[in-house]
């Protein structure tokens, strides 16, 4: 079987986890709810509507997958391999409404106290928790390489805390009617979605706004293209993130010697590759001032 085609079968594998995960969490979330309705227990709604953003989180993912494994072509030249970051942003953003959002009812229960069944909140959490639990399974493989999917399996990791901390919470309901122990529960579930939103967003703003990799300091690279035998200068240097993994630089190169041009260009791009990880440089070759008397005006 040739590389592609190892690449393609890996792929599949990958898209049909993300589908059945996206089911079994679709359903979750609709058990979730109706027993958070019939119980009254605004922490198992909480889990759900975490839950529900898991589930959309695995769509959004899924079809950025199938847009970024798209070839470039003239409309975008670099390809389509930014989708998945701009799911992942698209993801954090509705992760941060969702908290607040639970913040803010856990803060109005507080001033309306409801009674809780809790044989029903400990029932469907524990359901809840083998389905996050699965989830989890399912996306971790894919987890490594990918913003994503490390995401969304974070994300399922969390909901399985958040089961388990529902099922707490209903069982000092049914032993000691801690009522209060449901909105204390839904705060920090609450807390834990905006900090990991938190964790994550100025990555993902930071690769949209085109930033310097983080681990690229932008004087060592013109130091070491400066290395280069009749290499003079370099100035005008940019570098940025085309995707989670693939950077890029553009710089412009002075030198004395015109006419080593290419053997000049192969060694930086050399350099850039091996001790940078820059797959696509772009380089202007300018001849340094010194050089320039040299140069007869036919030249």
């Amino acid at each position: 079987m040739s590389t592609g085609q190892h690449n393609h079968s890996i792929d599949n594998i990958g898209d049909r986890r993300l589908g059945i995960a996206i089911v079994i969490n679709l359903l979750l979330t609709l058990a979730q709810i109706v027993g958070g309705v019939i119980s009254g227990s605004l922490s198992l709604i909480a889990d759900a509507l975490h839950n529900f953003s898991d589930a959309a989180s695995l769509l959004i993912a899924w079809g950025a997958r199938k847009i970024g494994r798209q070839p470039a072509d003239h409309f975008k030249t670099f390809g389509y391999k930014r989708a998945e970051v701009i799911a992942t942003l698209i993801n954090l953003v509705t992760l941060v409404l969702v908290g607040l959002y639970l913040v803010y009812e856990a803060l109005w229960r507080i001033v309306e106290p409801q009674i809780i069944e809790g044989w029903i909140v400990v029932i469907i959490a524990s359901i809840a928790l083998v389905i996050d639990v699965a989830t989890a399974v399912l996306t971790f493989s894919m987890s490594k390489n990918s913003m994503n999917i490390r995401a969304a399996f974070l994300h399922n990791v969390s909901d399985a805390l958040a089961s388990v901390g529902v099922i707490i919470a209903g069982t000092l309901i049914l032993l000691y009617e801690w009522y209060w122990s449901d909105t204390l529960l839904t705060l920090m579930i609450a807390a834990y979605v905006l900090y990991q939103a938190s964790t994550m967003l100025p990555k993902t703003v930071h690769i949209l706004m085109q930033g310097t990799p983080d681990n690229i300091i932008i004087n060592d690279v013109i130091t070491a293209m400066e290395a280069v035998s009749d290499v003079k200068r370099i100035h005008h240097v940019h570098i940025w993130q085309l995707d989670e993994y693939n950077n890029a630089l553009e710089a412009h190169v002075e030198t004395n010697d015109y006419k080593q041009i290419e053997k000049i260009k192969t060694e930086l791009k050399e350099i850039l590759q091996q001790r940078f990880s820059i797959g696509h440089s772009t380089l202007e070759f300018e001849i340094h001032n010194s050089a320039k008397n040299n140069i007869s005006p036919t030249t």
